[in-house]
């Protein structure tokens, strides 16, 4: 199916959802649930990844999964496909779930609309760590991606947090 339309995340609305330890999805928003076009019973069980949109690139995902793993958080802007042919842009926080004795239970999402000019910026940033995946696999678009954050002299947390702020 084409994801061709876009649809706009409500200025005041937080996308919810919640995983188990492999990425399945236990809860869903009612926020989440209208922009993706389902039912929550449609995403129950299902792997979050279902609404991972191709122009999203692999490193972004293997430095979150690094993060949430180890109990960091992170944020992160993440294009994603809704189940009827669209995509959405989001501004989103990601954080594992802990037991009382500190163990990993799951993973906690919460998303929102991201800055429009940030989404400028992240376009062509994200299309060429496609390119580099295509051509030379997930490490070689790490390599890029920490060369770019080492010549503007700052962090991925710096650089996404500040791109929210613009």
């Amino acid at each position: 199916m084409p994801i061709e339309r876009e649809y706009g995340v409500d200025e005041n609305a937080f996308l919810v959802s919640k995983t188990d330890t492999k990425g399945r999805i236990t809860y869903c928003n009612e926020p989440f649930l209208n922009i993706v076009g389902v039912k929550q019973g449609d995403l129950l069980g299902k792997p979050h990844n279902i609404i991972r949109h191709t122009d999203m690139p692999r490193v972004i995902f293997k430095l979150l999964w690094e993060r949430i793993q180890n109990k960091e958080e992170i944020f992160a802007f993440i294009k994603n496909k809704t189940l009827n042919g669209g995509f959405y842009w989001v501004f989103g926080n990601i954080t594992a779930s802990l037991d009382q004795q500190d163990n990993i239970v799951g993973y906690y999402s919460v998303r929102r609309k991201p800055n429009a000019k940030a989404i400028e910026t992240i376009k062509p940033l994200y299309a060429k760590l496609l390119e580099l995946e295509r051509d030379g696999g997930i490490e070689a678009s790490k390599k890029y991606l920490f060369k770019f954050l080492e010549e503007k002299s700052t962090s991925y947390d710096e650089f996404i947090n500040n791109l929210q702020r613009f």
